[in-house]
C-alpha cells in the first residue's frame, strides 16, 4: 500500500473549504471524543474532598475560571497554534516529535543506520544537519548519555499514553454510567459497577473487528453530544444565573487560591482533568489535516466546552444543599435526563475507543523502533492506514481496566490516576516541542525557552497537585510506567546489544566466495532468505547454519527489514537491493525500509514483490553493465566500483513495461533506482558513507526485440540469471532466521546479569517470536540457534 493510498486526506485537495470541513466534520469522533466527556467527572473530581461548595459561590466560580484558563491556554494556544505545527509529514505524537529530532541531530540509538535512508522523500529537512552548528545540537550529539536521557524522555510519554488508554475508558464509562445515582436513586451501588463492566468488556471484545465499520457512527455520536452539552449549558445560563461568566475573569483564580489555600491548590488535580484528551490532537494528526482539526476545536469543541462548564457552574451557584452530590447530572432537567443518560454512554464509548486504538498504535511505533517486545499486530482495515489491532495488549488493557473499576470504585481515584498520566504526556510534549523549535525550526534559543517556561509552569503545577494524590489513585499510573518503562528499557538494551554482537561477528565476504563443492558445501533449489539486522557483511547465523548443514540455497538473499525515523517510507523506495559477491554466484542483499507508522507486509506479498524486485534489479544492473561497455556513460565506465559493491532503490516502475527509464540521484515516486556505496568488509561499519561522485543520471532504451539481447553475452546472462531466479521461486522459499538466547559475559554488573539473563530472557520467551512479527508461515520456517554473550 503506497503512501497515498494512507493518507484520509487528498493533498491536492486540502485546500478546498469542502474537504477541510467534511475532515473537520470526521475529526469530532476520532480526536474529540476523550476531550468532549470531560464535563461528566472534572466538577464531580473537584469538589471530592478537598474544597466544599459554599454559599459565598467563591468555590465553584474559581473552578470555573481555572477551567476556562486551562481549555484557553493548553488545548487552544500549546497545541493548536503551536504544537500541531511540529508534524512530521503530516504525522504527530511522540514519536513523530523523537523523529524530527533525530533527523535534526545524531541523538538516535536506533542501530544499522544509513546515509542512504536521507535520501528518502519523507526525510525532509529544512536545511543539512551539517549546516545546523547550534550550541544545543552540539551538546546533544557530544554526550551519549543525552542520547539516552532523550530516549528515556520518550519511553516516559509512551508509558503514560499506554496508562491513560488504560484509565480513561475506566472513568468515561463509569462517570456517564454513575447518571443512574441520580435517575434510580439508593439503589445504584448495585447497578453502576456491573453495568460499566459489561460495557467495558463488550467495548474491547469488539476491537478486533476494527473501527472502519462502525467509524461512520463516531462522528455524528460526538457532535449530537456537543450540541447537547452546549444546549444544556445555555440552558442552565439563563435560567439560573445569567452573571456567571463574570467568574472567567483571572481575578476569580486568586480569590479561589486565597481562600481554599493548600486544599484549593491540591484541587487542581480534578481540574486539569477538562484537558484529558487533547494529545489527541496531536496523535491523530496524521489522519487528518492541521486546518481540519484547528476549525472543528476553535469554532465547536472548544465553545460546546465553555458553555457545558459555565451551565454547570450557573447550576451549582443557585443550589447549596449540604446533601447535594455534585455530578453533571444534578444539573441536567429531569425531563431529559434518561436521553442524556444514553447519549452520554455512547460518548463515552467513543472516547474509549478512540484511546484504545491510540494505544494500539503507539504500541505499534514503539516496536518498530525496537523499543518494546515483539507482538501480533493486524492491520484492521485495508482502506483506512493505522487502523491496528494487538490481541496480547487489547485483553491485558481490558483485565486492568476492570481491575481500575472494580478497584477504585469511584470518580475521584480514578480522576486522580488519569489526572497524572495526562499532565505527564503534556509535559514530555512540551519538553520535545521545546528541542524542535530550536534544532528543526531554527528559532533561538529564546524562544523555546519562553515555550517551555510559560507552558511547563502551567503544566508543572497541575503535575504537583496530582502527585499530593499519590495515595489516593496517582500511584496506579507511576506504578505502570515503571513496569513499562523496565520492559521497554530492558528490550532496547539488549537489542542495541544483539547488534554490536552480530556487527563485531559478521563474516567477511571471500568466506561466502570460498563455498563450494571443494568443501562439501551444496547448492540445492530454490529462495533462501537469510534474515538479520545487519546491512552490511555476512550475519554470523547464516555461518552457524552453513556449518551444521553443509548446503544452502541456489539463491541467497540476505534480508534486512529496519525502521526507518520517519512515518512512511514510499513504496517505490522501500526496496534497497544489491549483490553480493558476482554475479554467477547468485547472491543478493535486500534492505526493506518501513516508517515508524507503517503496517509490514503479508508474507505472500512480501514474497512475490521481493522476486520482483530482484528480477528488476538483474535487468537494471545487466543492462547498467552492457552500457557501461558501450561507453554511453563516461562516469559509470570510468567508475572503479563493481556492481556488487552497490545497493540499487528498486521502485515500482517495471522494466517489462516501459521503453526507457531515468536513473539518476532524484528520488521521485516514479524512479527505478537510485545508487549508494554499501560496505562488504569486515569492518565495524554502522552507516553507508556518501557518494563522492557528483550527480549524474543516465537515460538509456531498453530493446523490445528480446532476440537482439540473446544475440550478446551480457543478455544470454541476463536471461540466465532471470531464469534461475524464477526457477528457484518455483521450486519453493525458506526463511532462516535466527532463534537466540542471550547472556551476560562473566565480569558483567549485577544489574546488566538481571537484564539480560533473566528480564530479556523471560520477555523473548513470552512474547511473539521474529516469525510472528514477520509474518513468515511455519512450513517454511528454518530457525539457527544463537546464544549471544553480552
Amino acid at each position: 500500500m503506497d503512501l497515498e493510498s494512507m493518507k484520509c486526506w487528498d493533498t491536492s485537495k486540502k485546500d478546498s473549504w469542502k474537504t477541510i470541513m467534511l475532515l473537520a466534520y470526521q475529526s469530532l469522533g476520532v480526536v474529540y471524543g476523550d476531550l468532549s466527556i470531560s464535563p461528566l467527572y472534572v466538577y464531580t473530581s473537584t469538589f471530592a474532598d478537598d474544597i466544599e461548595h459554599s454559599e459565598t459561590n467563591e468555590e465553584i466560580f474559581g473552578a470555573l475560571s481555572f477551567v476556562f484558563w486551562t481549555l484557553t491556554l493548553v488545548p487552544l494556544f500549546k497545541y493548536v497554534f503551536v504544537v500541531l505545527r511540529a508534524d512530521d509529514n503530516g504525522e504527530g505524537g511522540t514519536f513523530a516529535l523523537y523523529s524530527l529530532i533525530c533527523r535534526h541531530a545524531r541523538v538516535s540509538l536506533l542501530p544499522n543506520r544509513q546515509h542512504a535512508d536521507e535520501a528518502l522523500s519523507t526525510y525532509k529537512m529544512e536545511e543539512s544537519p551539517e549546516e545546523n552548528t547550534s550550541r544545543l545540537k552540539i551538546l546533544l550529539e557530544k554526550y551519549k548519555c543525552l542520547h539516552t536521557a532523550l530516549l528515556i524522555v520518550v519511553l516516559l510519554g509512551t508509558c503514560m499514553v499506554i496508562g491513560d488508554g488504560l484509565l480513561t475508558p475506566a472513568i468515561s464509562v463509569f462517570s456517564a454510567v454513575s447518571g443512574l445515582e441520580v435517575n434510580i436513586g439508593q439503589h445504584h451501588q448495585y447497578a453502576v459497577i456491573p453495568i460499566t463492566c459489561f460495557i467495558l468488556v463488550c467495548l474491547f471484545a469488539l476491537q478486533h473487528y476494527g473501527t472502519h465499520r462502525v467509524g461512520f457512527l463516531f462522528a455524528p455520536i460526538v457532535l449530537i453530544w456537543l450540541l447537547c452539552i452546549s444546549g444544556l449549558g445555555l440552558y442552565n445560563i439563563f435560567k439560573w444565573n445569567r452573571h456567571v461568566y463574570k467568574a472567567l475573569s483571572p481575578y476569580y483564580m486568586f480569590k479561589f487560591l486565597k481562600k481554599t489555600k493548600l486544599s484549593g491548590w491540591m484541587s487542581l488535580g480534578g481540574i486539569l482533568l477538562c484537558i484529558t484528551g487533547s494529545e489527541a490532537m496531536f496523535a491523530d494528526l496524521g489522519h487528518f489535516s492541521y486546518m481540519a482539526i484547528q476549525i472543528a476545536f476553535t469554532f465547536l469543541v472548544y465553545p460546546a466546552l465553555i458553555l457545558a462548564y459555565m451551565g454547570q457552574a450557573a447550576y451549582l451557584s443557585q443550589h447549596h444543599n449540604s446533601n447535594l452530590q455534585i455530578s453533571f447530572y444534578v444539573s441536567v432537567p429531569e425531563g431529559v435526563r434518561w436521553p442524556v443518560l444514553i447519549l452520554a454512554i455512547l460518548a463515552s464509548v467513543v472516547g474509549s475507543q478512540a484511546i484504545i486504538s491510540g494505544t494500539f498504535s503507539i504500541i505499534n511505533q514503539s516496536q518498530s523502533l525496537g523499543c518494546f517486545p515483539r507482538v501480533k499486530v493486524v492491520h484492521t482495515s485495508e482502506k483506512i492506514h493505522g487502523q491496528v489491532y494487538i490481541p496480547e495488549i487489547n485483553w491485558i488493557l481490558m483485565i486492568l481496566c476492570i481491575a481500575v473499576t472494580i478497584g477504585f470504585r469511584d470518580t475521584k481515584h480514578m480522576g486522580n490516576a488519569s489526572g497524572l498520566a495526562v499532565m505527564t504526556v503534556m509535559l514530555v510534549t512540551t519538553c520535545l516541542t521545546s528541542l524542535v523549535i530550536i534544532l528543526c525550526w531554527h528559532k533561538p534559543p529564546f524562544i523555546a525557552l519562553c515555550f517551555l517556561m510559560f507552558f511547563g509552569s502551567i503544566e508543572l503545577l497541575y503535575f504537583s497537585a496530582s502527585l499530593t494524590k499519590f495515595r489516593e489513585g496517582a500511584w496506579f499510573p507511576i506504578l505502570l510506567a515503571l513496569i513499562l518503562m523496565i520492559t521497554m528499557f530492558i528490550w532496547h538494551y539488549a537489542t542495541i546489544k544483539k547488534y554490536e554482537y552480530d556487527l563485531h561477528n559478521k563474516v567477511s565476504l571471500e568466506w561466502l566466495l570460498a563455498l563450494g563443492p571443494s568443501l562439501g558445501i551444496a547448492r540445492v533449489p530454490g529462495i533462501g532468505l537469510v534474515f538479520t539486522d545487519l546491512t552490511t557483511g555476512i550475519p554470523a547465523n547464516f555461518s552457524r547454519f552453513v556449518t551444521n548443514l553443509p548446503a544452502f540455497h541456489r539463491i541467497l538473499v540476505f534480508v534486512c527489514v529496519k525502521s526507518v525515523p520517519v512515518p512512511h517510507v514510499t513504496f517505490a523506495e522501500r526496496y534497497l537491493v544489491g549483490r553480493v559477491g558476482p554475479a554467477a554466484h547468485r547472491s543478493y542483499r535486500c534492505i526493506v525500509r518501513y516508517g515508524y507508522r507503517d503496517v509490514h507486509q503479508d508474507v505472500d506479498s512480501f514474497e512475490s514483490e521481493l522476486v520482483e524486485k530482484l528480477a528488476d534489479f538483474i535487468r537494471y544492473d545487466w543492462y547498467r553493465t552492457r552500457e557501461s561497455n558501450m561507453s554511453i556513460d563516461d562516469d559509470a565506465s570510468n567508475s572503479n566500483e563493481s556492481s556488487g559493491y552497490r545497493l540499487t532503490v528498486i521502485g515500482t516502475t517495471g522494466f517489462s513495461n516501459h521503453p526507457g527509464y531515468e536513473i539518476g540521484e532524484s528520488l521521485q515516486p516514479a524512479s527505478v533506482s537510485i545508487e549508494f556505496p554499501t560496505v562488504q568488509s569486515i569492518t565495524d561499519v554502522i552507516e553507508m558513507e556518501p557518494m563522492g561522485a557528483a550527480e549524474r543520471r543516465v537515460r538509456f532504451a531498453i530493446d523490445d526485440d528480446p532476440d537482439s539481447d540473446k544475440r550478446s553475452e551480457i543478455g544470454v546472462q541476463m536471461q540466465e540469471e532471470i531464469e534461475d531466479l524464477n526457477a528457484a521461486q518455483e521450486a519453493g522459499i525458506a526463511f532462516i532466521l535466527g532463534h537466540s538466547h542471550v547472556k551476560a559475559k562473566q565480569g558483567s554488573s549485577l544489574m546488566k546479569k538481571l537484564a539480560l539473563n533473566y528480564g530479556y530472557n523471560f520477555l523473548r520467551r513470552n512474547c511473539r517470536g521474529p516469525d510472528v512479527a514477520l509474518k513468515v508461515p511455519p512450513v517454511s520456517l528454518l530457525e539457527v540457534g544463537m546464544v549471544y554473550i553480552l
